[in-house]
């Protein structure tokens, strides 16, 4: 029998008190008072999941329109595509009132505001107080913490360490009189207790660099704790999303180390039992407490981010941290609490969760433990669960309500987040207060009900499956990270020949490739191929061709299953030498491996789909199939911005095709273009079926571009270069088998637009990470913004400090956002528009380089009052500077966006379904990005490319990508024979694999698929 079944019967006793108790107020909650408009609101989200979610969004973008109109209008967007009955009769009445928005839009925003503050209990100390003042009449306690937490700089980040202290002192008066009575006096935690978020004490936070973050929070984090100690109050470090959990449990155990706070025992943290690993936390912190000799407080929630642990992990193809049923987390939660309750003579426990089942089970095994009321204490949601609250206080004992403070802009993240929780089918003050659950089934046991769910955390899926990115908040992956970092330090100056044929080429000449950040390092010496290897090279691959081309088609995708397998096994070494070679940070070097690993994977699957001949039509008498052959021999000049991911992506679609390939990586990283054939060569790549040139793009790539044996040309790089390719592949030269295949992705001029209704919280994160990460050395990087209408007042100053919170510093450091650019040319060319910019435009902003950085650094530059038409909103810079152009309306601003002659990426921030669905539809780029940043397209996912001079328009990581390095071909076969014919061939099996040895996928076939009649 288990522990909790030992108690059941205890639970449920008490578990009836309880409900006796709450029934004999007969009061429901707030929120689901159906006589006032929150209650309203709350039964029609209930009744309509798609309401339900329009409805939280309306909430969501409220207190950022100013305009009554733009109350209505959004209102009417988000509430015309539901017909339930609320909806259509609400939008109705809003339809008339547009004539006079200003009545219709004040009754709206009062409602929610009434509504927010069933939530909030005010918007700083002063106008708390009231609310505070009366929880302690009512004997409950309180916890305070101030909403907004999301800064983007140090000023915000100061501003809000400020608060936290000015809070603290004007509790510490306000509160001064109040006096404690009753059994629980005796026992009594400070009166003023405060909880504080990491997040609102650091501009950028840095999980890949806990010790520097941490470095930044403790100034700001010491003199609040120092001031509780003053004046006797007491701390919570408040837990956030679980990619800050063990940052926030490392400041924790950093904080009890302070010598300044030796023996204070006001300090807390917080559990969140729906994570997984949150038994072995409590765990830890147990150790820590026995360890330091120091009682501090832990409180265990539920957890209020489920939906977004989910999603967020689900997106990076992690583990998904959250247990993915409501019975788990019950039972874990009665788990942890058992063990904190077994220790509370180290900590004091604080059982934060408005769950009648879970209360009992906490209560019942504190008696069994012999602890007494004042030993332990339960913890509530200000507003959420007061019949609940009540009924403890009146069987004696401690709660204290976590009482949010702060203006409704910032405050609407949290009030959703309430709302979700109220309207979810698993809630339990919905269940009791709503849906009138049985006591009975709200007391049961959540151990018997929770059914494991490891396998769905996984993410098993059948087919291509993404390569997880790292999590450098995890301190293996850190550690891998930094061994990889060594490994390639102790390989550096090694010599890299060229591979021809199989064999090992070297040359007389060579060249060195240098690391960015540091010029003097040398990080490999190349070959330098010549007229005589070129030509030598595409003999040999040409030679090779017959027999890959006629691989059948599962071994060529194994080949490519093998080179993502090695590439996995090497992932922190691959990225180390990015780091090195083109000064990438951490997680722009692993990113680039995983885009590589994907494009193995996701090119080898698509592969087993495409090699299966297509039946075109069924007619008696007739049989058609469409196929695909390869081209002949590829060649892949592949750029030095994703030395691995583009030249991957590249290769492998070209081998994957049945192509011989013809490699010349980038000059500024051979070496890793070197690296990467070795893998293919290890992975079993025949010999001549990859070949590698490295050396001068100016000999090496202008032969290959010309070359009369060469059949398809796969480009990536600057619009100067693709275009000459694009003129030159286009002459016949004598002996030209084919006319030359251009695959060809170039740069952009990409624009992002903010409209008046954006989330600047995200906005302004997504552009500095748009702009400015790998320097600004991506094609589909933001070089354009364009603010509408009043957005530029609100957004153009939070960007500035933003920009300035950006660490300029080497890559290797897990810490710097912002590493060199690639070599002196591309920094001059960023000097040059900035000396422009100077000139012609205002610089807002620009960061300065620290000393002693001897590399190719250049500075992150925000340039304002740019029209469309000058030269910096019109060529591309490659590098960190951003251009801002301000638009009247809508209108004025995709014109902006799109007065270019490019066309590869862009992306609009609004929260206007209406504006959303324009820009859908006139927004005219490859890769179109809403409410997001506008790089980091994932293979599969976001297929990535442009038109215009940004490209031909394919789509690297896309199903239609193999397809470019093919030719198509149709067989037909007349099944007619003296008047007889056969069934249709749709009721027959399909001819085999067209790569199955017959030849059919060679340039000149001797096969084809096998008789149907």
């Amino acid at each position: 029998m288990t522990t909790s079944a030992m108690l059941q019967a205890d639970i449920e006793r008490v578990g009836q008190r309880l409900f006796a108790l709450i029934d004999a107020g007969n009061r429901a909650p707030t929120l689901f008072n159906r006589n006032a408009f929150a209650g309203r609101m709350m039964k029609w989200a209930m009744q309509d999941g798609a309401l339900k979610t329009e409805l939280f969004r309306f909430v969501d973008v409220l207190p950022t329109l100013t305009a009554p109109r733009a109350v209505v209008e959004h209102l009417i967007e988000y509430l015309g595509e539901s017909d339930s009955l609320p909806s259509r009769v609400l939008c109705g009445a809003l339809r008339v009132g547009k004539l006079v928005p200003a009545l219709p839009a004040a009754v709206v925003r009062t409602n929610v505001l009434g509504m927010a503050n069933v939530f909030i209990a005010g918007q700083d100390g002063e106008s708390a107080l009231p609310n505070l003042e009366r929880l302690w009449r009512a004997k409950t306690r309180f916890t305070v913490d101030i909403l907004g937490e999301a800064v983007v700089s140090d000023r915000e980040a100061d501003t809000y360490a400020d608060r936290y202290r000015k809070l603290l002192d004007f509790l510490s008066v306000a509160t001064r009189a109040w006096q404690a009575d009753g059994p629980l006096a005796a026992n009594e935690p400070p009166l003023v207790n405060l909880s504080v978020k990491l997040s609102a004490l650091c501009a950028r936070v840095q999980t890949a660099a806990p010790a520097a973050s941490i470095g930044d929070i403790l100034p700001r984090l010491m003199p609040i704790l120092g001031r509780a100690r003053e004046v006797g109050a007491f701390i919570n470090l408040d837990m956030e999303s679980y990619h800050l959990k063990e940052l926030t449990l490392q400041l924790f155990q950093a904080l009890l180390q302070q010598p300044e706070l030796a023996g204070y025992a006001q300090l807390g943290v917080v559990l969140q039992a729906y994570l997984r690993d949150s038994y072995a936390d409590a765990e830890r912190l147990l150790a820590w407490a026995t360890e330091t000799k120091c009682r501090f407080t832990v409180r265990l929630v539920k957890g209020a981010y489920w939906d977004y642990e989910k999603v967020y992990a689900g997106q990076r193809t992690w583990p998904v941290p959250v247990f993915l049923s409501k019975p788990e987390t019950d039972a874990n939660y009665e788990r942890v609490t058992r063990l904190l309750l077994e220790h509370a003579s180290g900590v004091y426990p604080a059982l934060a969760t408005h769950n009648v089942r879970s209360i009992a089970h906490g209560i019942v095994y504190a008696e069994k433990r012999g602890l007494k009321p004042g030993d332990f204490e339960f913890q509530m949601l200000y507003g959420m669960a007061e019949p609940v609250r009540r009924a403890l206080v009146e069987l004696g004992f401690r709660v204290r309500e976590y009482c949010p403070i702060g203006e409704l802009v910032p405050g609407m993240a949290y009030l959703v987040r309430r709302l979700l929780e109220n309207t979810s089918n698993e809630g339990f003050l919905r269940a009791k207060f709503r849906d009138n659950t049985s006591s009975s089934v709200l007391l049961s046991d959540p151990a018997k009900q929770a059914a494991p769910s490891d396998m769905e955390a996984g993410h098993p899926r059948l087919g291509f499956c993404h390569e997880p990115p790292a999590d450098f908040g995890r301190e293996p992956q850190r550690r891998a990270m930094s061994q990889g970092l060594g490994e390639v330090r102790r390989a550096l100056g090694r010599t890299y020949p060229l591979v021809i044929g199989g064999s090992e080429v070297g040359t007389q000449r060579r060249m060195a490739s240098i690391n960015p950040a540091a010029p003097d390092q040398n990080i490999g010496w190349v070959a330098l191929a010549g007229v005589d290897e070129v030509s030598a090279a595409v003999r040999a691959a040409r030679k090779a061709f017959p027999r890959w081309s006629r691989t059948p088609a599962v071994e060529r995708a194994g080949l490519l299953d093998r080179l993502a397998a090695l590439m996995r096994s090497r992932k922190a070494e691959l990225a180390a030498w990015q780091v090195y070679e083109v000064g990438k940070t951490w997680g722009e070097a692993d990113a680039d491996v995983v885009e590589a690993v994907d494009f193995c994977n996701f090119y080898a699957d698509d592969l087993r789909h495409v090699s299966r001949p297509r039946l075109t039509e069924e007619v008696l008498g007739e049989v058609s199939f469409e196929h695909y052959i390869p081209r002949g021999v590829a060649v892949v000049l592949a750029p030095w911005n994703f030395p691995l991911a583009i030249l991957c992506g590249m290769t492998a679609a070209a081998l994957a095709a049945g192509n011989t390939v013809v490699v010349k990586p980038a000059e500024q990283s051979s070496v890793i273009g070197s690296l990467f054939v070795d893998l293919l060569v290890k992975a079993g790549a025949p010999a001549g079926s990859v070949n590698l040139l490295t050396g001068r793009g100016e000999v090496a790539g202008a032969q290959l571009v010309d070359h009369p044996d060469v059949d398809v040309i796969a480009f990536t790089g600057s619009r100067e270069v693709g275009t000459q390719i694009w003129e030159r592949a286009g002459i016949t030269h004598p002996g030209q088998r084919n006319l030359k295949k251009v695959i060809c992705e170039m740069g952009g001029k990409n624009a992002l637009i903010v409209d008046g209704d954006a989330d600047l919280d995200e906005a302004v994160l997504a552009i500095v990470q748009s702009a400015f990460s790998f320097q600004g050395q991506k094609c589909s990087a933001l070089s354009r913004l364009v603010t509408v209408g009043d957005v530029h007042r609100r957004l153009l100053p939070r960007l500035l400090e933003a920009t300035a919170a950006l660490n300029i510093g080497l890559p290797e450091a897990p810490e710097t956002d912002i590493g060199p650019m690639i070599d002196a040319e591309a920094a001059a060319k960023v000097r040059f528009y900035r000396e422009l910019a100077r000139r012609e435009h205002k610089i807002a902003y620009e960061a300065e380089i620290p000393r002693g950085l001897p590399g190719f650094f250049s500075a992150p530059t925000i340039v304002t009052g740019v029209p469309a038409g000058a030269r910096l909103a019109q060529e591309e810079v490659f590098g960190p500077l951003l251009a801002v152009s301000r638009a009247r309306d809508l209108t004025e601003a995709l014109t902006i966006a799109m007065d270019t002659p490019y066309g590869l990426t862009g992306g609009v921030f609004s929260r206007s379904p209406k504006t959303i669905d324009r820009v859908r539809r006139e927004f005219r780029v490859g890769n179109l990005y809403i409410n997001r940043g506008i790089t980091g397209a994932i293979v599969g996912r976001h297929p990535f490319g442009g038109f215009g001079m940004s490209g031909g328009g394919t789509k690297a990581g896309g199903h239609d990508y193999l397809r470019q390095f093919m030719f198509p071909t149709v067989v037909t076969e007349n099944t007619l024979r003296r008047g007889f014919a056969p069934e249709p061939a749709g009721a027959r099996a399909q001819p085999e694999d067209m790569a199955s040895g017959n030849g059919a996928n060679g340039l000149d076939p001797v096969g084809g698929p096998s008789r149907l009649g």
